[in-house]
């Protein structure tokens, strides 16, 4: 007997767009066979693959795999026994991929329907347009689980503290904390750009009071760098902490286009804020944009100074030249990833006048500054 929906099973079209299939009756059979509740075509998928029941005591479903021969995957594990799905797991069926969803999670009603038979993922490999734990991020979005890391920046001269950077860090336990890999699934999700301004509001609402003087360059995402509520945002932050001195860290892949790199400059500066170019000589040299559009500080990227002491003359030059082409266009070099005393004192003879690495102090949470 069918009823309204209380699961669905939400999958991605071939052309991107979200689609839903409700789970209308239990037991949901899924498989080729058209006696199946979803008749599936998909590659490795078997005429009876799958069983959705549902726990009535936990009110969840149940997942069961028919002895099929590709096998069912709950997030990416492949299951031996009847597993109790959760809402926003992610189910394989053979190349055919599916999130778990609730009516009264509020989003699957919103989806255009599809009704008994499904037509998937041609390929031979099950797809992967879904996330997991996409509520649990939307969550730490919102800041359960954010947190930050300070680490200092000293003058090269003298090693006095100048400023620290922030570092966004995750304690969420559903999610990983490197912020590597937290990147890696905003970008799945298309939300980079909002992982960024999440970790920046929440470090600099952390830092602002254990500053002592100290400048705070932040990070900015490549994908939020150009977006109308980027300067607004910064603006914001000025105006609740404001004895802040905050620099922006605007990635090299993002300032390849110089009127706007000018006008964003010109933007930042009207609200009292700096900012530098980070990761330089990471890809491109981009001294194009250095000459039009020349930031305050430029962050000389960790493979161009670690080592440099041991590295051959060439190199060595090489960075000596970029780090002249810096100081001659008025902003002050700044050298990353300085592990060793060699290489800080050639750095400093190059022309370096600010210095970032575990010789000068490691990463530690903000909270104990």
């Amino acid at each position: 007997m069918r009823s309204k929906a209380v699961w669905w099973l939400e999958r991605v079209a071939a052309d991107g767009a979200p689609l839903a299939v409700p789970v209308h009756a239990l037991p949901f059979g899924i498989g080729r066979d058209d006696d199946n509740e979803l008749v599936l075509i998909a590659s490795g998928v078997s005429r009876n693959h799958a069983r959705l029941t549902l726990d009535a005591g936990r009110d969840r479903l149940v997942l069961t795999d028919l002895g099929s021969s590709h096998g069912c995957f709950v997030n990416q594990v492949r299951i031996d026994a009847p597993l109790l799905l959760g809402e926003g797991d992610i189910v394989h069926i053979g190349s055919a991929e599916f999130r778990i969803r609730r009516a009264d999670a509020g989003r699957p009603e919103r989806l255009r329907t599809e009704e008994h038979t499904v037509v998937s993922a041609s390929g031979g490999a099950p797809s992967e347009h879904l996330v997991a734990n996409e509520a649990e991020f939307f969550a730490f979005l919102a800041g359960d689980g954010l947190s930050a890391a300070l680490q200092p920046i000293v003058a090269a001269d003298d090693g006095r503290l100048i400023a620290y950077e922030l570092l966004g860090r995750g304690t969420h336990p559903a999610l990983p904390a490197s912020p590597m890999h937290l990147f890696g699934l905003a970008t799945r999700l298309n939300r980079a750009g909002e992982l960024s301004a999440a970790l920046r509001r929440h470090g600099v609402a952390v830092a602002s009071s254990r500053l002592r003087g100290a400048m705070l360059f932040a990070n900015a995402h490549p994908a939020e760098t150009f977006e109308p509520d980027f300067v607004p945002g910064i603006a914001q932050l000025v105006r609740e902490y404001p004895g802040i001195e905050l620099v922006i860290e605007i990635h090299e892949t993002a300032v390849i286009e110089v009127a706007r790199m000018r006008q964003l400059g010109a933007r930042l500066a009207d609200i009292g804020v700096r900012f530098a170019y980070d990761d330089f000589g990471a890809g491109q040299g981009r001294f194009n944009e250095l000459s039009e559009a020349p930031p305050h500080y430029v962050k000389f990227d960790m493979a161009l100074v670690n080592g440099l002491a041991a590295a051959g003359a060439r190199k060595q030059r090489v960075v000596a030249d970029l780090v002249q082409l810096v100081v001659d266009l008025g902003s002050i070099a700044l050298a990353e990833g300085i592990e060793a005393e060699a290489d800080a004192e050639l750095c400093r003879q190059m022309g370096f006048r600010l210095m970032q690495g575990y010789l000068f102090g490691k990463p530690v949470p903000a909270a104990t500054l």
